[in-house]
């Protein structure tokens, strides 16, 4: 028999919402050994990062220990991963340990680029840079964002694949809204970058947004994206099918680009397109190797990358793995559900769900304009979301 430190029934690479949650769904199911791979010491709340870099949260309540989300009964290991081999069932750390496994599940999430745009990665050590997709730099945001009263501050939003890359916006807006009551907005040119040809790819969603944009005379780039920064200069490139346009900056808040963490793309794991987990987009099992799984930004499938889609990926994940592990098959099914809750003031909420076809995909059926702009949406994404979080997500609970 395989040594109990080396082997477990169900390992699980990353100790994030996804892979906290659906290990602690797993024990709910009565499933035991379960040892979930992580080396970070601190676990975060990332939807509460745009509510800081906004103004509208203390970076101090998105983050707790680690080891005080870990379920009861799944064993943290503090390590990094390096290697996978699914053909040998094994995974190498960081530490050089061997970890055996009859079902891996992995949900490593994605990785920031920040080397892939020229300057950037410098840049965001400047004193006008910002970014509110890494806990630090959110804080830094917010401090650069309140204290503007004139000049040019470019936001940028990321081509796909990139985790909930709408939420690139959230920051320009409550920072607009705080603007506009300080009496300084008409001093102050806002430029947000996007990939698309509209703000969202949901029609309706777009409406709204563009219609905040509206109000707030935002300068929207649209088909367009940030090709180069120099921090020294304070100088950002932006370009598009058009050509290319050299735009000075005061403040710049920047999303780098992401892909599927290195040690994945190699691996036999990887989809074809981009490094991440090849997986049936429903059952969210590997269709090469049966005793995979995966979820979250690092699984290819069909959905937006958020975590918002997570609470029903880790159900049904956590439901198939468990049925299998009885002898029976994988029946439940992902249906592709997305969510991103646009802060577009800083008491109001566009709230995004939809679903891999990118139709309107509302919680509540008959509430056809669920996402319209409402202060209702803002408490909940606020408020509520961030206990139901701590204390029913990560708990396997809902």
């Amino acid at each position: 028999m395989p040594d109990s430190s080396t082997h477990h029934r169900v390992l699980v690479i990353g100790g994030g919402n996804g892979g906290v949650s659906v290990a602690a769904r797993l024990r709910r199911q009565g499933v035991g050994d379960i040892a979930l791979i992580e080396p970070r010491v601190e676990h975060v709340y990332k939807p509460l990062f745009s509510h800081v870099a906004g103004g509208t949260a203390r970076a101090g309540i998105t983050v707790r220990p680690q080891r005080g989300v870990i379920p009861p009964g799944v064993e943290w290991i503090q390590d990094s991963v390096v290697r996978v081999d699914p053909e040998a069932s094994s995974v190498e750390l960081a530490s050089l340990r061997r970890i055996t496994y009859d079902h891996l599940v992995v949900c490593p999430g994605i990785q920031l680029d920040w080397d892939r745009i020229p300057g950037l990665a410098r840049a965001i050590k400047t004193p006008a840079v910002a970014s509110h997709y890494r806990f630090d730099l959110a804080e830094k945001a917010s401090l650069l964002l309140r204290d503007v009263r004139r000049g040019t501050v470019v936001f940028t939003q990321p081509d796909d694949p990139a985790s909930c890359a709408g939420a690139a916006q959230k920051p320009m807006y409550q920072a607009c809204a705080y603007w506009r009551a300080i009496g300084v907005l008409d001093d102050i040119r806002v430029i947000m970058v996007v990939h698309g040809d509209r703000p969202f790819g949901v029609p309706a969603i777009a409406g709204e947004l563009e219609r905040v944009i509206a109000e707030y005379g935002i300068e929207l780039r649209t088909n367009s994206e940030l090709l180069e920064v120099d921090g020294a200069a304070r100088e950002v490139v932006i370009g598009n099918s058009e050509g290319t346009e050299r735009v000075s900056y005061d403040v710049l808040n920047a999303v780098p680009p992401q892909s599927a963490p290195d040690w994945l793309k190699g691996s036999a794991l990887a989809a074809d397109d981009g490094g991440f987990v090849a997986v049936d987009p429903r059952t969210l099992r590997s269709p090469r190797f049966p005793n995979v799984w995966a979820l979250g930004d690092a699984a290819a499938t069909t959905n937006s990358k958020c975590g918002g889609s997570l609470r029903k990926q880790t159900y049904v994940l956590a439901k198939n793995l468990a049925a299998v592990l009885r002898g029976k098959d994988p029946r439940w099914s992902y249906d592709g559900y997305a969510v991103c809750p646009f802060t577009v003031s800083r008491s109001t909420v566009v709230w995004a769900e939809f679903d891999d076809k990118g139709d309107l995909a509302p919680t509540i059926p008959f509430w056809k304009t669920m996402y319209r702009e409402s202060r209702l949406s803002w408490i909940f994404d606020r408020h509520v979301l961030p206990w139901v979080y701590w204390n029913l997500i990560l708990t396997g609970r809902v």
